[in-house]
């Protein structure tokens, strides 16, 4: 399972930026880039992780028209990263656009099908209908659509390895409850043994005493 965790990096300063980098160790997982480092930080923040041979997560969950989504992800194409998100729920035509901007390259392409934040009840008031329905059915247009897989909840992979040979990210991995954002949540072995290939593993790991040690407790607990 080597490289199948990602933690999240989820800072806008610099120095925390690096700080928190220095303390993990790429051969043992990726680093996940998201808009809270992006936007504070930018391109450099992602040179700056690939600099220290750290595979690169950018996840940005882009959901545009499908030109301007084309144009976003070439535009980021020449960055050092290996996989990146865009919102499943843009539409075949968003995410086949997404798909041709990267045919030179790389790169993989993950939809996200319901963030694991959201509540049953709050995909019932959004989408109409339940997360587990709303995931299939986001599930069904990303294998239309030709991506490369798919970021859901743990509690969702049986629906994507039932019903695909999708790849997944799953975010909503914790050592123990938080009381944080996060509604549908589990454990880093329940999530691989349920199929998960990429773990994204953030404040379990970078809010620890001892980053370090965090990250190779959970990476040894995996194999």
């Amino acid at each position: 399972m080597s490289k199948s965790i990602i933690v999240a990096l989820d800072e806008h300063k610099q120095t925390k930026f690096e700080q928190v980098l220095d303390q993990l160790n790429p051969n043992l997982c990726m680093v996940k880039i998201g808009s809270v480092s992006f936007n504070s930080l930018g391109r450099e923040a992602v040179i700056k992780a690939a600099s220290k041979g750290f595979d690169i997560f950018l996840d940005l969950k882009l959901h545009d028209i499908p030109n301007t989504v084309k144009k976003s992800i070439e535009a980021l194409a020449d960055l050092p990263i290996k996989m990146m998100t865009v919102h499943t729920s843009g539409g075949l035509k968003m995410l086949q656009a997404s798909v041709d901007a990267v045919k030179d390259t790389n790169i993989k392409i993950f939809g996200v099908t319901a963030l694991t934040s959201l509540t049953d009840e709050d995909v019932q008031i959004i989408y109409k209908c339940n997360a587990k329905d709303q995931v299939l059915s986001m599930i069904k247009l990303a294998v239309q659509s030709g991506i490369h897989g798919v970021v859901c909840s743990p509690h969702e992979l049986s629906l994507v390895k039932n019903n695909s040979n999708l790849l997944t990210i799953t975010p909503g991995i914790r050592i123990k409850s938080l009381g944080d954002d996060q509604s549908r949540t589990m454990s880093p072995k329940e999530a691989v043994g349920n199929g998960s290939n990429f773990l994204v593993i953030g404040r379990p790991i970078t809010a620890s005493t001892n980053i370090k040690n965090s990250l190779e407790e959970i990476y040894d607990s995996i194999q």
